[in-house]
Order: C-alpha cells, then structure tokens, then sequence
C-alpha cells in the first residue's frame, strides 16, 4: 500500500525547471534511496515534498491527503519529517530541550510531560540518552547528526526524509550510522533517503531512485539501478566506446 505519491512534481525557477514531472510512490515501511549526480534535483524534489518550496506543477499526497499547498508545519502534521544537508540544532539548548520542539508540532502535538518523555524516547533511539541535559553546542559532529535525528523522530513520522545524513562521516561512524537507520525499519518508518555513500545505498535500500538534470531516469531494486548504463553515464558522463 502506498504511503506516499509524488505525481509529475514540477519545480521550475525563472527558466529553469529543477524537478520535472517526476513520478513515484513509496510503500509503508520502505526505505528508498534517492540518488543522482550533484545538481540533479534531490533535494529540490525533498524540498517539494517537505513544503519547503512550493510544486510549480503536479501534486504530492501522503495516506491519500494532497500535501500540494500546504505549509511545512502542516506536512509535519501529517506525518513527514526531514533532515537537512547542514545540521540544524538549536546550540543554547540541552538535548531533550532540542527534541522536545518537534515533540510539540510534530504529528501527535504533545506538550508538557508528555513532550519531554517523547524526547527522551527519541534521544534514546539514536543513543543519546545519557546526554539529555548536555548543552547542544558541545556535541561532536557525529552526535549532532544523531540529535538532528531524534529532532526529526520526535515528530513521530510515517515518512522521513533524510537528506544525505550520513556525510562526512569517518568509517567508524559511517557504520553507526548505517545501523542507526537500520533500526528504524523496526518502528515501521518509511523513509527517502538522499545519499552518495553507495556502501550506505546497497546496505538500506532494495530499492532506488535515480534523477538526472531534474528527471527520474531509474526506478528499481538498487542493484540493477547502479549497473544501468543511462545512471553510468549520469555519474560518469557518456562512455566513448570507440576509445
């Protein structure tokens, strides 16, 4: 069953069309990697489905309910959250004071004693429990990518995005990370995934999306994606074969 429905999303600046009428559904539970050459339009069309810019064109629907023109707090309340390129914390606060702000408009709106046991509950999915009242700013890297984390589980989504979480990660962290989202097929999420750590895409994803100049140009399990000439020739340029 379909959870989400991106249908000929068209995202167009001035003369430029970033996304162009790009179609796919994603089914409770999967997690899809979505991939492409940088520029290729993935974060525009995460951006599409987040609220974060509005659809030039086509529609976008979660459990059936058209999210095309509604803001990003009303598309959380229906059941997404993302993450972002460059971490987003809020450095002045602890960890649980961070988490508990998506707790409140996050899908379910808790408040109070509610909020901050749902915070605590999503610091410790990501394994920051034991850190809850540490000021935010004093995080290493690796854990603000993990409080970003718990920030976008606190919403208690059924759809995250995460856009290219796991960069800039050393080996060793690249393979928590790599277990950490794992572990979120266990609760049932789905999730689209941006990501140009192909050892990450062929550990979590069955199934992959490819762009290219603003179109979908593969849609399939991830292993035949990656050996498809036309993605070959999207990451590497066109292969001369008279050479």
């Amino acid at each position: 069953m379909s959870l989400l429905i991106v249908d000929q999303a068209t995202k167009r600046f001035g003369g430029v069309t970033a996304v162009n009428e790009v179609t796919f559904a994603v089914t409770k539970g999967e997690t899809v990697g979505l991939l492409g050459p940088n520029g290729s339009g993935k974060t525009t069309l995460i951006n599409l489905i987040s609220g974060a810019l509005p659809v030039s064109g086509g529609e976008v629907r979660l459990n059936g309910q058209l999210l095309t023109g509604k803001r990003p707090d009303q598309i959380a309340r229906a059941g997404v959250a993302r993450t972002f390129q460059l971490v987003r914390i809020l450095p002045s606060l602890t960890l649980t004071e961070n988490v508990m702000v998506p707790a409140v408009f996050g899908a379910k709106s808790h408040w109070g004693p509610a909020a901050e046991q749902v915070a605590k509950d999503a610091l410790d999915k990501v394994g920051l429990a034991h850190r809850a009242d540490v000021q935010a700013a004093d995080l290493t890297y690796i854990d603000q990518k993990r409080l970003e984390l718990a920030r976008a589980l606190a919403a208690e989504p059924e759809l995250l995005l995460l856009d290219e979480w796991l960069a800039g990660l050393n080996p060793t962290e690249l393979g928590q990370g790599i277990a950490l989202i794992r572990s979120l097929t266990d609760l049932g999420i789905s999730i689209l995934m941006v990501e140009h750590i192909m050892e990450a895409i062929r550990a979590l994803c069955p199934r992959s999306l490819v762009m290219n100049s603003g179109r979908l140009i593969a849609d399939g399990p991830t292993g035949e994606v990656l050996s498809d000439p036309h993605v070959v020739a999207a990451y590497l340029g066109e292969v001369d074969e008279d050479a």
